[in-house]
């Protein structure tokens, strides 16, 4: 992927919001600051869990999502969250999003289903948002 990361600039694509593609990691103090901007608490992201990278800041997950793709993502790789910031515990990540349902995948519902898949989606928040 040719673009960088800059956490103050937004990706002109962007319909209604600020998004910003997550390629090498952030302060967690930047999701805070997106978070307050836009719903308050909560911050809406898309994982590439083949890429390992996110897009943040989208309206809806389908912005980010489309963002992805346009940049090089598969669809089966992409899963949707929601980060609340200010949460100390597990729970700051929240596995819910429609761009999740696919039944013919295994995932009928909104939540990601899979514990696997969670785990995964965990380890690349970790990796990619710094305390």
């Amino acid at each position: 992927m040719s673009v960088s990361n800059t956490s103050d600039a937004a990706v002109d694509s962007a319909p209604m919001s600020s998004l910003e593609p997550v390629l090498r990691p952030i302060p967690r103090a930047r999701l805070n600051e997106l978070a307050e901007s836009g719903f308050g608490d909560m911050i809406k992201a898309v994982v590439d869990c083949g890429r390992r990278v996110m897009v943040v800041g989208g309206e809806l997950h389908a912005d980010e999502e489309q963002w992805l793709l346009e940049n090089g993502s598969q669809q089966a790789d992409l899963w949707g969250i929601n980060l609340y910031p200010a949460e100390t515990s597990d729970d700051w990540i929240e596995f819910d999003s429609m761009i999740n349902v696919r039944p013919s995948r295994g995932n009928p519902s909104r939540r990601v289903e899979s514990q696997e898949t969670q785990r995964l989606i965990r380890s690349i928040v970790a990796e990619l948002v710094q305390p």
